[in-house]
């Protein structure tokens, strides 16, 4: 049974949240970074950084669940290096309503966590 995919069409920035979360919510990272990453593509340039970093996050995650720690690691560094900048540049540390910080350091709580046994 396949994957419901998801499309590569940019989302307004609020939908893309909402839909980002879902596919989380769903145990679907990949895919959120997906939906993330096309809007990172139409996202005017200063709010880029921000878009990136959360679609690195949700590759980070990916990599983790996958038993790739250490890919986890260099994406949720690339990621949070994203981020800040975004933050540095920003004074909204919520923007459309995501906690950045509490973003940051729930996926790098996920990647510190031991695998879920999958017997």
């Amino acid at each position: 049974m396949g994957v419901e995919p998801v499309s590569d069409e940019a989302l307004p920035p609020v939908e893309t949240v909402s839909r980002a979360r879902e596919l989380l919510d769903q145990g679907r990272p990949f895919s959120a970074h997906e939906v993330l990453e096309a809007r990172w593509k139409a996202a005017p340039d200063h709010e880029r950084d921000l878009w990136q970093g959360l679609a690195q996050l949700c590759v980070a995650l990916t990599h983790a669940e996958r038993g790739n720690r250490a890919g986890a690691e260099r994406l949720l560094e690339r990621a949070t290096d994203h981020l800040n900048t975004h933050l540095a540049r920003d004074l909204d540390a919520e923007p459309y309503g995501v906690d950045v910080r509490a973003s940051i350091a729930c996926a790098r709580d996920r990647i510190a966590a031991p695998p879920a046994d999958h017997a």
